[in-house]
């Protein structure tokens, strides 16, 4: 089996950058810090929408962790690895993620809700670091041979475009739904609302640890979808399953994050004919 990967499973978490929100939403307030200025701007998000989101566009994040399970052609977990940790300088990680996804030869790209946010932070973000990336905006041959085009799922396979079947239908409950369905922890003590907050506290290894987790969550979540594909059976996907939680098993020794998610995993089991369906 080769050892570069067939598939490349990840996530990215993202910060604000604050310096860009005061420029560009309050270029007449100079005194505003770059802190005062997200405040300010989460504040009249939170107002405008009524309570609802102060999520502030992915057009002024920069990434502060990318993890990545690497996954076999075979769909087996090889590995799950971070980007520029105990680092974590968005650059870094920007030229990291392009660099490595050229180098192993362009695997496919698999996420859960990656076209309507990680990617396009990770393109604006080469865009803004100067980094080249031609094999992945190659604009020649076929519209739908083309790395970017939404319905190219060998370039990139959006998880929630498969279960929503392109956008007809909205996967509410997201990646944490789909988790728990399969008997995966989903969302634990860290949510994605929490991060600006907890990078500008400094706690930055737990940004990149929760990280870790929604991806070992997204792996879990694409191999059911390979079972729903034809792709691999259930028993195969059961085996894959157990090769992935001896990962984590063994991980978890030096991770406190990947102990709890340890604790919180559970194997699938189909229901019986007679058993209570709502029961897994």
């Amino acid at each position: 089996m080769s050892d570069k990967p067939a598939f490349l499973v990840f996530d990215v978490e993202t910060v604000v950058d604050g310096r860009l929100v005061q420029r560009v939403r309050y270029p007449e307030d100079v005194s505003l810090t770059p802190a005062e200025a997200v405040a300010k701007q989460r504040s009249e998000l939170l107002d405008k929408s009524g309570g609802k989101s102060d999520f502030i566009p992915q057009t002024f994040h920069v990434p502060v962790s990318v993890a990545i399970a690497k996954v076999a052609a075979d769909f087996a977990l090889m590995e799950v690895t971070t980007l520029d940790r105990p680092k974590f300088r968005p650059q870094v990680i920007t030229r990291k993620f392009w660099k490595g996804w050229t180098a192993y030869g362009q695997p496919t790209l698999v996420t859960f809700n990656g076209r309507g946010f990680d990617l396009p932070v990770l393109e604006l973000s080469a865009y803004r670091y100067g980094v080249p990336v031609p094999n992945w905006f190659n604009a020649t041959g076929s519209q739908y041979q083309q790395p970017r085009n939404r319905f190219n799922t060998a370039a990139h396979l959006d998880l929630q475009d498969f279960i929503g079947n392109q956008g007809a239908a909205q996967v509410q409950g997201g990646l944490n739904l789909c988790a728990i369905l399969l008997g995966k922890p989903g969302k634990m003590d860290t949510k994605g609302s929490m991060v600006q907050d907890l990078w500008e506290r400094g706690e930055r290894e737990r940004i990149d640890d929760y990280c870790q987790c929604d991806v070992l969550d997204t792996y879990f979540v694409f191999l059911r979808t390979r079972v729903l594909a034809g792709q691999i059976s259930v028993e195969r996907e059961r085996q894959l399953v157990e090769r992935a939680h001896a990962w984590v098993t063994e991980a978890s020794a030096h991770n406190l994050a990947l102990a709890e998610y340890l604790r919180n995993f559970h194997f699938w089991e189909s229901p019986g004919d007679d058993d209570d369906p709502f029961i897994h």
